[in-house]
């Protein structure tokens, strides 16, 4: 088989990517291991950017995310008890959009298969070989049968663990990582959100977060031990932790409901550089992974899928290599600007093990000065909201 681009796996990064290679007029084939179900149903982020919002909506996929995304124009910070809205809209024109993850692969599928254009789930014995050629293999079975496929590039959007990065040959690539030492135990409620934008509380005993993901449905976070055995969290223990970390002075606190889904995730930040060798490149997860607490995972490996989408139009188009060699450095000014917000948020809310009296005190100065200050209010809603895109394609305009 031939095609003019490998695509192996099908989360947000391979099926935007897919989606702005097929309106290019790029052929392409979407390699994925999971069933359709599950990475239909995967519980995942569900803070969209603007700039993720409007590629959406100028591709084509983004009907359904207009009739049931949830538009917020804020977010709160809460410390001491007290919430402080910062107005993203008034402060940067922009907003952002509540919508799962998990919803916008469905999108994207729906997309594809309506397009006619080759996805592959259930793929078995996924590999790929010959990157230092400029026709690299893709190969894998499906139903039994297996297939061989000669491509021109091979995008790496299979995410942390896939098979793509370790594929690179060894001494290619630089890593840059960050554990850290809590986690975050989440859960998805059967209860009406009582609060039509996120808060973010920061606490003695904890970061917690409240979050939703329809007008059924409430997610929450608490800060947690990553080795914490969620069968030791009843959903009473849940609650009234929840409760006590979102307490506010003025009375607000989440609705409680039945607990549908609860599971503890670590944290951590990783880079890895370059994210380009040969005709292969990496694409969101694969390459980067950043804490949750600025909500921006889905929105960089968009990012990334909309760079490496421009490059390989251009190249198709007349012949240009040249965007294509600067896929990396592109991709990676804007994955470290992101690492730095993300860490921020993740050190100015969270409680650290080691932290001493002077942290704490320093951390509630930092917050005290981010909620009463103009300049810093609209520093944190330009990132929140997202920043802008390093390159001018035509879904920019």
């Amino acid at each position: 088989m031939r095609t003019q681009v490998g695509i192996v796996g099908a989360g947000p990064a391979g099926l935007m990517l897919g989606h702005l290679l097929h309106l290019y007029g790029i052929e392409s084939v979407v390699v994925e291991t999971r069933p359709r179900q599950y990475i239909e149903e995967r519980v995942r982020a569900g803070v969209l950017e603007q700039g993720t919002v409007d590629l959406m909506n100028r591709t084509g996929v983004g009907e359904r995310m207009r009739r049931e995304g949830l538009l917020h124009d804020g977010i709160d910070i809460g410390f001491r008890g007290h919430r402080h809205r910062i107005d993203i809209r008034e402060l940067t024109g922009n907003a952002i959009t509540v919508y799962a993850q998990h919803e916008v692969v469905k999108d994207l599928v729906a997309a594809r298969i309506a397009a006619g254009e080759p996805v592959v789930f259930e793929a078995d014995h996924v590999a790929i070989a010959d990157l230092d050629s400029d026709r690299p293999v893709l190969r894998f079975s499906s139903n039994g049968i297996a297939t061989e496929l000669r491509c021109d590039f091979i995008a790496g959007c299979d995410g942390f663990h896939g098979i793509c990065r370790p594929s690179m040959p060894e001494g290619v690539l630089t890593a840059f990582e960050r554990s850290y030492s809590f986690g975050w135990l989440g859960i998805l409620a059967e209860a009406a959100p009582s609060h039509n934008e996120l808060v973010y509380m920061q606490h003695q005993r904890g970061f917690a977060l409240f979050s939703m993901r329809s007008p059924k449905i409430t997610r929450l976070y608490l800060q947690c031990n990553p080795q914490e055995d969620i069968n030791d969290w009843s959903d009473d223990r849940i609650w009234a932790e929840l409760l006590l970390r979102l307490k506010s002075s003025d009375g607000w606190k989440p609705n409680l409901g039945p607990i549908l889904q609860k599971s503890v995730t670590p944290m951590r930040s990783f880079v890895v550089e370059p994210m380009h060798y040969g005709s292969l490149f990496l694409v969101g997860d694969s390459a980067h992974i950043v804490p949750p607490t600025g909500a921006k995972g889905m929105n960089l490996a968009i990012s990334d899928a909309r760079v490496l989408a421009y490059g390989l139009a251009a190249y198709y188009k007349g012949g240009e290599k040249e965007f294509l060699a600067r896929y990396s450095e592109i991709c990676l000014r804007r994955v470290w600007k992101i690492q730095r917000f993300s860490w921020w948020m993740t050190s100015v809310l969270h409680r650290f093990p080691d932290a001493n009296s002077f942290d704490l005190r320093r951390q509630e100065a930092e917050l005290d000065y981010l909620t009463s200050s103009t300049a810093a209010m609209k520093s944190l809603a330009e990132n929140y909201a997202g920043l802008p895109l390093e390159c001018e394609d035509e879904w920019t305009k």
